[in-house]
């Protein structure tokens, strides 16, 4: 059973919530996210937050968790948003932003130009380093995914671009 889903989603000020039928629209300061709730959960709005109950079926537990766990992602992106950072390691590698193109030089023949899709923007405070913005939280993991998959970290040197937080195994290099 699912403690997850127990607890209600609170709405901060700013947040306006819309339900209708099965899709659950929010709204706020960074943008509008809408979802699809499944047909096995229940969604109540009461005094600034969101309760969810199952309906009769053995699997309904986990769906309630999963919905609360999606709308409080949804609530936590139109009031304050994500963000995601990508560090860059090795020699000549490097990024830049602009507008909705990154261009990164990562030791290819050819620079690589990444298209942002909409709703996702990216700053480079450094030229090593590259910051991603969004209110939808899968679509700014899939985009610093495919980002990575670049120039995955590499466990000899390290060189590569990594999440901000990963740690790389290093492995240690062939003995004469």
């Amino acid at each position: 059973m699912s403690r997850v889903a127990k607890y209600p989603v609170k709405l901060p000020s700013g947040v306006e919530v819309k339900l209708e039928a099965n899709k659950l629209t929010v709204k706020g300061g960074q943008g509008t996210l809408s979802m699809t709730v499944h047909s096995d959960v229940t969604v109540g709005q009461e005094e600034g937050q969101l309760t969810f109950n199952p309906s009769e079926s053995a699997k309904s537990w986990a769906m309630v968790g999963t919905t609360r766990a999606l709308v409080q992602n949804l609530v936590t992106g139109v009031s304050e948003g994500f963000s995601k950072s990508l560090e860059i390691n090795g020699v000549g590698y490097r990024a830049q932003a602009s507008g909705n193109t990154l261009n990164l030089t990562l030791g290819f023949s050819h620079p690589v130009e990444y298209t942002l899709p909409e709703g996702v923007t990216a700053e480079t405070p450094k030229n090593t380093i590259i910051v991603l913005k969004s209110a939808d939280k899968q679509k700014l993991g899939q985009v610093a995914a495919e980002i990575r998959a670049f120039r995955p970290p590499e466990p000899y040197k390290g060189k590569g671009i990594r999440y901000g937080d990963e740690e790389v195994r290093r492995k240690e290099a062939k003995k004469k």
